[in-house]
């Protein structure tokens, strides 16, 4: 029973501390935003550059997240075909939540094309107007225009690139155009695009040089990941609940390389072991729930018949159980990141350094200094 009380207090104490500390940070300087949004197309030409996307957005989250002081991010998708495919565009709003980033980029199939031109003009426009973009001018905002041919101009009720460019200026909205394959009709517009919308172009092979190394410590954070997976407790309501559970079997099955971004992002964001809201863990520490204000229904099963006190318990118990596992994993992000720094330099020195994620790494560096 001492132990029992004893974790009690430790975890109400945490709780109670975690309200303190966010009324402190309100007093500090507000962190730095930085928004971005990736315009792809998804067009049957496009499938290197997509399924690479997918091994490579936890990275590309990772290196804004390393900036310092570390920003807020927030991430949109907008893929794109042309008119008689299966779709023109679909839409998946910002968000800080990069589990779900994730999860909509794997719905992602290149399919669909034929005519050369495609709907870039309408892509653009709905990237520009229907993402809800801060108003904040301080904010680093953003729009990676993706693809490797031009937009259809015959279209008479499009809105043309250049208004489109017009109106992102206005909303402080950079456009940076990223070309792939060397189509030459293409060129001249992403050119275009970029200088209108004060962006930046970058030309690179059709796959997007997507290069994913593989690291000797790959398999000892898949391991420590699936034992912090052991620590997730997904509450709320079924559909907050289904949520979690759905980042935890995506993230599960992931590529290893592609669960170690992830494992680096999380330590990041205050040691999550998923992103957004509804893991009960998470939350409580975050000071978003309070443990005694959850209802019954909504809490895991294995906690519904504990009472109040031996709920502290359990969860402090496996607060502890995280926050080992992720000294673990600190170590050997820390080791796979030098690793990967080292395989990097080599294949800059052969040539081969010019990636799609490392091309973007370094215009939102750029960019995003401007705004200090």
């Amino acid at each position: 029973m001492r132990n029992i009380r004893t974790a009690t207090v430790v975890f109400t104490a945490l709780t109670l501390a975690i309200p303190a500390a966010r009324a402190a940070e309100t007093n500090a300087a507000p962190k730095p935003k930085v928004e971005v949004v990736f315009v792809l197309d998804s067009t049957g030409s496009m499938g290197g550059l997509i399924e690479g996307a997918k091994q490579k957005i936890w990275s590309i989250a990772n290196t804004i997240l390393s900036r310092k002081p570390a920003p807020e991010v927030r991430v949109g998708l907008l893929t794109y075909r042309d008119r008689g495919d299966q779709y023109v565009t679909k839409l998946f709003d910002l968000t800080d939540d990069i589990d779900t980033v994730f999860n909509n980029l794997r719905t992602f199939k290149a399919d669909g094309g034929g005519d050369s031109p495609e709907s870039v003009n309408q892509a653009l426009d709905e990237a520009v107007h229907k993402m809800s973009w801060s108003k904040d001018k301080s904010v680093y905002k953003a729009i990676f225009l993706v693809g490797d041919y031009p937009p259809h101009m015959d279209y008479k009720d499009d809105v043309k690139y250049p208004k489109t460019c017009e109106a992102a200026v206005k909303q402080d909205l950079i456009i940076n155009t990223v070309q792939c394959g060397n189509v030459p009709e293409t060129t001249p517009v992403w050119q275009e695009i970029a200088r209108l919308s004060e962006g930046s172009y970058v030309g690179l092979a059709q796959s997007g040089n997507m290069t994913t190394i593989e690291t000797p410590f790959d398999k000892d954070i898949a391991k420590v990941n699936a034992e912090v997976g052991k620590t997730v407790f997904a509450y709320g309501s079924r559909e907050q609940q289904a949520s979690v559970r759905s980042k935890m079997v995506a993230a599960a099955a992931a590529p290893m390389s592609v669960a170690a971004d992830r494992a680096s992002y999380n330590l990041k964001t205050e040691g999550r072991a998923v992103q957004g809201r509804g893991e009960l863990l998470n939350d409580v520490k975050e000071g978003v729930v309070q443990l005694e204000s959850v209802r019954d229904e909504d809490l895991p099963a294995e906690m519904k018949k504990l009472s109040k006190e031996e709920r502290a318990a359990y969860l402090a118990g496996k607060q502890k159980e995280r926050d080992a596992l992720n000294v673990q994993l600190a170590d050997l992000t820390r080791q796979r990141s030098e690793y990967i720094s080292a395989e990097n330099k080599k294949l800059a020195a052969s040539g081969k350094g010019d990636t799609f994620d490392q091309k973007v790494a370094e215009i939102i560096n750029t960019q995003a200094d401007r705004k200090r």
